[in-house]
Parts: C-alpha cells; sequence; structure tokens
C-alpha cells in the first residue's frame, strides 16, 4: 500500500464533504430514522408471524433470526470493495426498495392466503442481504461529509437515534400486532423503506475510488490483515463478535421465553423490548463522557461488565407481574453495549488509513455481525434440547465473558484505545 494511493482519497474525502449540502448529515439521520423505526417494529412482527399465525417450532423461530443474519457472514467482505466501487447513494436507494418489496409480499400473501414459513424465511434472508451492503455502505458514508472531530458526536446522534427507535418501535409494533395482528405491522416496516429511499434520493452522489486494476479478493486480503494484524482493532474484533453472538442468542429467546414461558401478549412484549432502547440511548448520552472520564479502553470495559451483570436479572421473571426484571437486564445489557459499541467503531473510524476504511469497517463486521446467525441457531438448538429458561440462563452468565476477555488482552492495560 504505498503512499501515492493515500494522498488521493484524503483529497477525495475533502471534497465529498465540501461538496456536501450543511444539512446532508441530518437528510441522511432522517432516512435512517425512518427505516430504523420500521425495521424495530419487525423485529416484534416476524417472529410473532411465525409463533402466532404459521404456529412455527422453537427452532424455527430461532432459524428466521438466524436468516435475517447470515449474510453477514456470507456479505461483508465483498459488501466492504461494492462500497468502495460503486456510487453510493444509487446503491442505497436501490437497497431500500429491494427491502421494501421483500417485506411488503408478506401482507400480500397473508391477505392472499398463500402466507407459508418458507416464504417467510425467504423475506428475511432477502432483507437481511440487502441490509449488509447497505450498512457497510452508510459507515463508509459518515466519514466522508463528518469531520473526524465530530465523529464520536455524530455517532453517539446516530447511536442514540437508534436507541429511541428501539425504544418506541417495539412498543408501536405491540400496539399496531394488538389492532391488526402482526402481519400489518409488516405494512409500516415496508413503507418505511420507501420514505427512506425517497430521502435518499435528495443527498449529492458520492464518487467511487478510482479503479486501480486489483482484484477484488487482493482488497479484501488487505483489509484483513490490517485489521487482523492491528494491536486494538483485533481484540476490539475478537470482544465485539462474542458481545454479538450472545446478543443475538438473547433477541432469539426473548419472544419465545416471554411469550410461551412467562406468558405475556403482545402489547406486554413490545413494552419489555422497549427497554433496550432505553438502556442504548441512555448509553448514547454519556458514552462521550464516560470514556472521558475513564479513557476509552477503560470506559467500554467497565461498562459492559456492569452491563453482562445486569442480565443476569432477566431469567427471574416467571409472569407478567414480574416482567419489570427482563426489562431492567435488558435495558442494562443495551447501556453497557452501546458504550462499547460507538467506541470501537469511532476508533476504527478515526484511525484506519482512509484508503482502507470501507474494507476495515467490512472486516470488522464480517467477522463480528458473522457471529449473529451463529447466536441465534445456538439459542434455537440450546432450547430444543435443554429447555427455553436453561438456555436464557446460559445466554446471560456468558455475557460477562467479552469485557473479561478484553480486560485481558493487550488492550486492559491501557487507559485508552488509541
Amino acid at each position: 500500500m504505498g503512499g501515492t494511493r493515500a494522498v488521493p482519497e484524503h483529497d477525495r474525502r475533502d471534497d465529498a464533504r465540501k461538496a456536501s449540502p450543511p444539512d446532508a448529515f441530518w437528510r441522511f439521520w432522517a432516512a435512517s430514522t425512518v427505516s430504523g423505526a420500521g425495521t424495530a417494529v419487525t423485529a416484534l412482527a416476524l417472529p410473532l408471524v411465525a409463533l402466532t399465525v404459521l404456529d412455527a417450532t422453537a427452532f424455527e423461530v430461532a432459524l428466521l433470526a438466524a436468516a435475517g443474519q447470515v449474510s453477514w457472514l456470507l456479505l461483508s467482505l465483498p459488501a466492504g470493495v461494492v462500497a468502495q466501487r460503486v456510487p453510493l447513494r444509487r446503491l442505497q436507494v436501490a437497497l431500500d426498495l429491494v427491502r421494501c418489496a421483500a417485506l411488503g409480499s408478506l401482507p400480500l400473501a397473508w391477505w392472499l392466503g398463500t402466507l407459508t414459513y418458507p416464504h417467510l424465511l425467504g423475506a428475511a434472508l432477502v432483507t437481511g442481504a440487502a441490509t449488509v451492503l447497505f450498512d457497510i455502505g452508510n459507515s463508509t458514508f459518515l466519514p466522508a461529509v463528518v469531520p473526524a472531530r465530530r465523529l464520536a458526536a455524530r455517532n453517539s446522534v446516530m447511536s442514540g437515534t437508534h436507541a429511541v427507535t428501539d425504544t418506541g418501535g417495539p412498543s408501536l409494533g405491540g400496539v399496531l400486532i394488538g389492532a391488526t395482528g402482526p402481519v400489518g405491522a409488516l405494512v409500516v416496516d415496508a413503507a418505511s423503506y420507501l420514505a427512506s429511499a425517497v430521502l435518499l434520493r435528495t443527498l449529492p452522489e458520492s464518487r467511487p475510488a478510482p479503479r486501480t486494476g486489483e482484484g477484488a479478493l487482493r482488497l479484501m486480503r488487505e483489509g484483513w490483515r490490517y485489521v487482523t494484524g492491528h494491536p486494538v482493532m483485533r481484540p476490539c474484533m475478537i470482544w465485539a463478535t462474542a458481545a454479538n453472538f450472545l446478543n443475538a442468542a438473547l433477541v432469539a429467546l426473548t419472544p419465545l421465553y416471554l411469550v410461551r414461558e412467562a406468558g405475556l401478549d403482545a402489547v406486554q412484549l413490545g413494552l419489555v423490548l422497549a427497554m433496550d432502547g432505553v438502556g442504548a440511548l441512555a448509553g448514547a448520552a454519556v458514552a462521550v463522557r464516560v470514556t472521558g472520564l475513564l479513557g476509552t479502553a477503560r470506559g467500554v470495559i467497565v461498562s459492559d461488565l456492569a452491563g453482562g451483570s445486569l442480565l443476569l436479572l432477566a431469567p427471574l421473571t416467571t409472569s407478567a407481574g414480574n416482567a419489570y426484571w427482563f426489562a431492567l437486564a435488558n435495558a442494562g445489557f443495551a447501556f453497557g453495549t452501546v458504550i462499547g459499541s460507538i467506541t470501537t467503531r469511532t476508533y476504527r473510524q478515526t484511525q484506519s488509513p482512509p484508503e482502507l476504511l470501507s474494507r476495515v469497517m467490512a472486516t470488522v463486521r464480517f467477522v463480528s455481525w458473522g457471529a449473529l446467525p451463529l447466536g441465534a441457531v445456538t439459542a434455537g438448538l440450546l432450547a430444543t434440547f435443554a429447555g427455553v429458561h436453561a438456555a436464557l440462563w446460559t445466554v446471560c452468565a456468558a455475557a460477562l465473558l467479552p469485557p473479561l476477555y478484553l480486560f485481558s488482552s493487550g488492550v486492559g492495560r491501557h487507559r485508552d484505545l488509541a
């Protein structure tokens, strides 16, 4: 990687910032917020369609969660190359329209009386694949329009907004499902992707990186070698992988446990799930302050250890009457995780060589988000053979392992990640 290629990349990033109108970030934020709210509704609606409309088994519900996440394992690395080589706005708009069509087909099939579990599974796969390409593009877009000194603050805005949609989405989903059934809530998500596409269409087009003659495999290998050889990014990626594995397992178990074991209805389930957003919002609000006080490395470790400890409260919920234990655990776990996510993502965005940024982000997501379907399937197998309650205890206890690993790694010896 010669220095002659780094200079033009810096120039492209500076030119993009100059060309972007002052409100470009806020239009980008609005598009993300609209689609994020719809996605939060679907996170509740899809498993409930499987459980209540199609009478799915525990493993089928977990497999549905895995289907929406498996593309992180399959497509993340090539997505980094795609995001570097194609016009970003055009790609994002197209992917929003694909997600709109995939989810919109489900209410139509239900109305026609032809909705099946394979159709539901297929829609989750298509939507998940489009989301991988979309999110990798977004992670590259933000540093192109936001100065490095403001990235932490803008990442906090994005994470805080995501937390708000996570808070309101499940609650809105619970109300919608109570009024129209779980299939009706999917209409909202399909419409949200259409609205996002319209907003993104108003953004200035980004210029793809110039062709260098290098093959895609070589470009992917360069990103992989950079991350895996980095003394800070490698352990942070391993931490994120373990945390995502456990989070996916928890997400797969939550509707199954709360509906079938604790007896919550759709509205109550939505309220409990909304506490994840409350915790994430609190974490996003104080992330910069916490890491400024404790240091970026110690702030990640302490916050995640506290969140993992609170997650041990979740299995204490046995009925709707004491669902507050699960709600508190959800909020605490999200609080710790989002501080770590904001801090490590900002570090990657500011410390990666500009010409490698999209591939660094893709490599980290390939490994860390690739653990999502594995976590969901593992949870389904545990619930099938050991019982849902035992599976939940196992996942919650294991949540202490990621921060303990990060503490024992080289990162734990320093105050800051840098």
